[in-house]
């Protein structure tokens, strides 16, 4: 049966009709937007007029997130900033060291067994007076069980002196740029990079599937989405071994799951032939909730945790340069084989001279393999600059941007990681689009909250949480950020021909708003509540998810 719903507005993202006030669904896809006269010509229908007084945009397309925070909610919360979980409850965020011991200390006493170790997440030293947490700093929480706690970032994990005992890190003589040491030569337990940080975090409560989700934390993503108004979600940093695939797959089966994921499979751990033949096995796997089949890349780590990769002047503070995650022959060849066999591949780059090493590859590869509809993706790509633009346009690359990071970074870049000039240009949406590049905007969840009207508001606004303007040029429009959440992301996936807009033949996904984003003050957009979503034509409230 046809049902026609009837909106106070319905942004459809469409130029030929951006707004109507009625919709069609049937089978979970649009049959039409436009008036009820007009859709009334499909035949017999059901009126539906629960969204009356609300205003439907094309499901959100979060374009890079990671699943993982679901499970990682089971861990102790340790961010700077007020957070909410996926149940809804607020937990407040911690703004120095010591509330950290505390809360830490607080959680180990809810332990009863000694060797069971206490896990955290979302810390982000930079905002603390030493900017750095030492084996010391946890030891204060428990010398007898291993204490980890993930930087808010994921590059960086910090753990205590017994988890470096258990994994035989406890030495001296470790050699490895991730694993600083201290005057005494022994790691001070932080810990840089996926090689670093995994043999010591399985002994800590972070396994080797550091990134991937669990049943229960797929679920409790899914929550997140319907409360952010997203209906198809990017994973972008899955391991995706045979036991995670089932999972997501029996997960995602369930007519109650409320979202499309769209996990890619991480270089990290295996060659590039073992990889381009595993995801291909993947996407033969793949189903309309589960899309599988794509590559991510790492490049460097992370700028506010200086393991970026920096061009020349490199860090404002002079802090070394960061770290590569891999190595050019290994990255052209995985370009090679994926521009091969049609696979898609995103990129993360945060510092400029990772970009470079990206560019220079790709042009590479696409001398052997020219593809004209490839869609690479530069993820993050924060320190991009003007001649990198050009060419990311020449190479026929999208671009997805890490808008939140100028609320929550910016004044850190600003006064400490990049200085002022480069702070200002960092996240460049207005120059990408002014050279023709597909653009999409991202929380990277869980190192910033989900919410892709918070992400939007970042983007238009470039507010950091000081309440300074950072690089009023590059500012875009409010309907440039919108088109970025929905037809923006879902083209870097290959998916603009099924969602990112409110159009005849697409699926029935929609993002239940409160207010209009068009009608309200620029500021006030990240304040537009969510009612919830419709994603394939079934109905999800945020209130009872």
């Amino acid at each position: 049966m046809t049902v026609i719903y009837r909106c106070k507005k319905i942004i459809t993202m469409n130029p030929a009709r951006p707004a109507v006030t009625h919709v069609a669904v049937k089978d979970g896809f649009i049959l039409a937007a436009g008036s009820l006269k007009e859709l009334s010509g499909f035949g017999e229908y059901t009126l539906n007029e629960q969204f009356a007084d609300k205003v439907l945009m094309p499901g959100f397309v979060e374009g890079h997130c990671h699943a993982v925070e679901g499970k990682w909610w089971r861990y102790v919360y340790c961010g700077y900033f007020d957070r909410m979980d996926p149940h809804g409850k607020v937990w407040s965020g911690l703004k120095n060291i010591d509330q950290v011991i505390e809360r830490l200390c607080e959680a180990e006493k809810s332990l009863a067994d000694d060797s069971q170790p206490l896990t955290a997440w979302a810390i982000d030293p930079i905002y603390y007076e030493d900017k750095v947490i030492s084996r010391h700093h946890l030891d204060r929480v428990s010398i007898t069980r291993p204490v980890a706690v993930m930087h808010a970032s994921g590059h960086i994990l910090n753990v205590n002196t017994k988890a470096l005992e258990l994994a035989d890190f406890m030495r001296q003589g470790i050699e490895h740029d991730g694993v600083p040491l201290g005057e005494d030569g022994l790691p001070t337990g932080e810990l840089k990079g996926p090689d670093a940080m995994m043999p010591v975090g399985r002994f800590a409560g972070f396994d080797q599937n550091l990134f991937d989700f669990d049943e229960n934390g797929l679920i409790d993503f899914a929550r997140l989405c319907v409360r952010t108004g997203v209906t198809t979600a990017t994973d972008l940093a899955a391991r995706l071994d045979d036991d995670v695939v089932d999972i997501g797959l029996r997960v995602t089966a369930n007519e109650q799951f409320p979202a499309r994921i769209v996990p890619l499979r991480m270089h990290h751990g295996i060659g590039p032939k073992e990889l381009v033949e595993r995801v291909i096995k993947l996407a033969g796997q793949s189903t309309d909730r589960l899309r599988l089949g794509s590559i991510k890349v790492v490049a460097d780590g992370s700028i506010q945790g200086f393991s970026a990769r920096l061009n020349p002047p490199g860090y404002y503070n002079g802090a070394d340069n960061g770290l590569w995650y891999i190595a050019p022959p290994q990255m052209l060849e995985i370009y090679e084989l994926a521009l091969a066999n049609d696979i898609l591949v995103h990129t993360h780059t945060n510092g400029d001279e990772a970009t470079d090493l990206a560019l220079d590859m790709l042009e590479q590869a696409l001398k052997k393999y020219p593809r004209s509809d490839h869609r690479f993706t530069i993820q993050h790509g924060q320190m991009v600059n003007a001649a990198q633009y050009k060419r990311i346009a020449r190479l026929g690359m999208c671009i997805n941007h890490f808008a939140n990071h100028h609320f929550y970074w910016g004044d850190e870049h600003y006064n400490m990681t990049v200085g002022p000039e480069r702070a200002e240009r960092m996240n460049a949406c207005r120059t990408a689009l002014d050279n023709n590049i597909p653009l999409a905007i991202h929380s990277d969840a869980p190192v910033t909250p989900l919410g892709p009207l918070f992400t939007a508001w970042c983007a238009v606004n470039r507010l950091t949480v000081s309440g300074r303007t950072q690089g009023e040029y590059e500012k875009i429009t409010v309907d440039e950020a919108l088109r970025a959440i929905t037809l923006g992301a879902a083209y870097t996936l290959h998916m603009d021909g099924e969602i990112g807009s409110v159009e005849a033949g697409k699926r029935a996904d929609f993002a239940v708003l409160e207010d209009d984003p068009y009608s309200v003050e620029p500021l006030a957009i990240k304040d537009i509540s969510v009612w919830g979503t419709i994603q394939d034509g079934r109905i999800f409230a945020a209130a009872e998810i």
